[in-house]
This record gives structure tokens, C-alpha cells and sequence, in this order.
């Protein structure tokens, strides 16, 4: 039986347009599901109709096979975790992790007790007698998700909750969050706009955009069997090259599709190489750490490469030539967006030079 399962579920807005339409998913138990896509797409109003913040008016809601379209959400044994964390600044750590069960009458000792426990397991223990404005955000961040876990849910739901943290608390909240659902066990379905959030904790990715369900895979699929263009352009850093087939001389597919490849499936040579090869000029290099992005201007339009360090980095302005693996070509259709499965991958000729690429 799936832990969660969505069907054909629409939302409206009184005097509003349509934010969802005909979502449906089936979510398995103790699966870390990410929910990704760009700001308005309806994300957060998914995870709103799923904690019963929100009427679930059409379609068919089932929380452990039973439904849940008019459960009360104390009933849904869901916790949730915001993004602005939601803590009481009057109460001491220890008090808002335990508040939870107090609502729900626990004895305090029992309240307590686990209320400790599950401090001990996000290493609270040394802050259990501050208050919230004591604490670092990603301290904060972990009391929010403690005051959740003390309820021993069995479905977590986490609305952006690293979004108000700089990048180093995020970078290291991420791998807190999932050795964390490593150790529960539980359902996690968390929403965020961060692609790389996205890739790195999800068992399976729902990508979405204006309300519409694109594509629902593992990463590695969404990565690198991306449905249509918009989940090939919106997941990945830097995003995806594509560019008309009607540049490539010698193409040898339908006319009608626009080609992508990853800015890693591309090298920089200083000069000329044989094989598959465009001219371009570099307009910046970044350096992201182990590697730099190389951004080119071509008759294609804007590249990207992915280059390790140590290597012969090209200057701005210098020109230098784009082999391409054929091997990591996919193809769009040019007017859907939907990914041509007749052609992604390259047919038995390919094509033998870039060089003529127009705009």
C-alpha cells in the first residue's frame, strides 16, 4: 500500500485562476520525495492540500490507502516544517519541541522524555534551556524539524525549510536532513525551488511548472532523460545547451527538433581537434571550486562548458574549439518541447563538424 497518493487533484482559487491541474503522484513508503520547480508553480498548494491547511476539492486524496479529501488534518499523522521555522520566542528549545505533544495532551514526563530524545539525535542537547533568538538559523532550523519529529509522524512535509540559511548552514542542512531520514525511516516530501536541493537529497524528483506535473523520476533520470525542455533547461548548473538542428550542417534527423547536450559533455581545445567541433569565442569563465564553467559565444547562440582545474584554461576573448560527445546528444521538438525519442542519440552518421552552426 503507497503511503500517499495523489489523483487528478485540481485547485482553484475563489475569483483565481486554476493553480493546480490534475496533479497525480504515488509516493511509497519511506521515500524522500522532492518537489521542485519554480516560484507560483503550485508546490507549496500541493503540500497545503496534503496537511489539510487547504480544502481538497477535486480529485482523490489517500493517506495509508484510506481517504483523505475531509480528514482533519490532526488526524493525517502528518508534521510539517516551515520555511520561517514557527517557533515560540518566549519558550526554551526543550519547551518547543515538546509543545506539540502538550497540545495533545502527553503527560509531561512522557513529553519530556521525548521531547530529549529527539534533541539528542539533532545534537540540541547543549541548547535545551535557550530560547529561539539565542540560537543560529540552522540551529533554529533543527528545533522546527525536532518539534515535528517528537510527534512520531509517520509523513513529514518540509516547505523550503534551508531558504532563510546562507549557503555553507544549507550545504551542511542538507546532509543533516538526509542522514536524518536515513534514521527515521519516515515519508519526507520536501518543496523547493533549489535544483541542487533537488538532485542531492531526492529519492524521486516531481518537477513541476504552472501547475502541471512534468516529469516524476530519480534523479539520475531527470538528469539525464529529461521529458521536455523546460526539466531539461531547469534542472542542472549550469542548465543544459540546446540549439536548433537546423544549425548543425549535416545533421542527419527530423529538421524539426532543437538538440541539448549537458555543458559537461562538451571540451575546450586552444585549437583545432578532429571529430565533432564548433568554433566559439569565451566570454567568461567562473570558478565553482573543482572546476570552472567556460560560457562561449557561437553562431549557436550562448555555450557552456564544464572544465576540472589544472587544466589549460582559455582566456576571455581567446577562440577555441567545442568537441562534443555525440553519445550525450537528446533532442526536443521544436514546437512541444517534448523530448524526440527517435532521435536522442545521434543517428549512424553523425554529424562530422560543428563549425557551421548559424544562428
Amino acid at each position: 500500500m503507497s503511503a500517499i497518493t495523489f489523483t487528478d487533484i485540481r485547485k482553484s482559487y475563489p475569483g483565481g485562476a486554476q493553480v493546480l491541474h490534475g496533479i497525480s503522484m504515488d509516493i511509497q513508503h519511506g521515500e524522500f520525495i522532492v518537489i521542485v520547480g519554480p516560484s507560483g508553480c503550485g508546490k507549496s498548494t500541493l503540500l497545503r492540500l496534503l496537511a489539510g491547511l487547504d480544502p481538497c476539492e477535486h480529485g482523490e486524496l489517500y493517506i495509508d490507502g484510506k481517504r483523505a479529501n475531509d480528514m482533519a488534518p490532526q488526524d493525517r499523522d502528518i508534521g510539517m516544517i516551515f520555511q520561517n521555522y514557527a517557533l515560540y520566542p518566549h519558550m526554551t528549545v526543550l519547551e518547543n519541541i515538546a509543545f506539540g505533544l502538550e497540545l495533545r495532551k502527553v503527560r509531561k514526563a512522557e513529553r519530556l522524555s521525548r521531547a530529549r530524545a529527539v534533541a539528542d539525535t539533532l545534537q540540541l542537547t547543549p541548547y535545551l534551556s535557550r530560547k529561539p533568538g539565542a540560537l543560529s538559523g540552522g540551529q533554529r532550523q533543527r528545533v522546527a524539524m525536532g518539534r515535528a519529529m517528537a510527534r512520531d509522524c509517520s509523513t513529514f512535509l518540509m516547505d523550503e525549510p534551508l531558504s532563510n540559511l546562507d549557503n555553507a548552514l544549507r550545504v551542511a542542512m542538507r546532509t543533516e536532513i538526509k542522514d536524518l531520514h536515513r534514521q527515521l525511516g519516515a515519508t519526507i516530501i520536501y518543496v523547493t525551488h533549489d535544483q541542487t536541493e533537488a538532485l542531492s537529497l531526492a529519492d524521486r524528483v516531481a518537477v513541476m511548472k504552472d501547475g502541471h506535473l512534468q516529469q516524476f523520476d530519480t534523479p539520475d533520470m531527470i538528469y539525464d532523460q529529461p521529458v521536455n525542455r523546460f526539466v531539461a533547461g531547469f534542472l542542472g548548473s549550469p542548465a543544459m545547451n540546446i540549439v536548433p538542428a537546423d544549425c548543425i550542417k549535416a545533421w542527419e534527423g527530423p529538421r524539426d527538433v532543437d538538440v541539448g547536450f549537458r555543458p559537461e559533455a562538451l571540451s575546450v581545445h586552444r585549437s583545432a581537434v578532429e571529430g565533432p567541433t564548433i568554433q566559439a569565442q569565451v566570454v567568461l569563465s567562473e570558478m565553482t571550486g573543482a572546476t570552472f564553467i567556460v560560457h562561449c559565444e557561437s553562431q549557436a547562440g550562448r555555450l557552456s562548458a564544464v572544465v576540472a582545474r589544472g587544466g589549460d584554461l582559455p582566456q576571455d576573448g581567446e577562440t577555441v574549439w567545442l568537441s562534443l560527445d555525440p553519445s550525450q546528444l537528446l533532442c526536443f521538438d521544436a514546437k512541444t518541447g517534448d523530448r524526440s525519442d527517435h532521435c536522442t542519440r545521434p543517428t549512424k552518421r553523425a554529424p562530422k563538424s560543428f563549425a557551421a552552426m548559424t544562428a
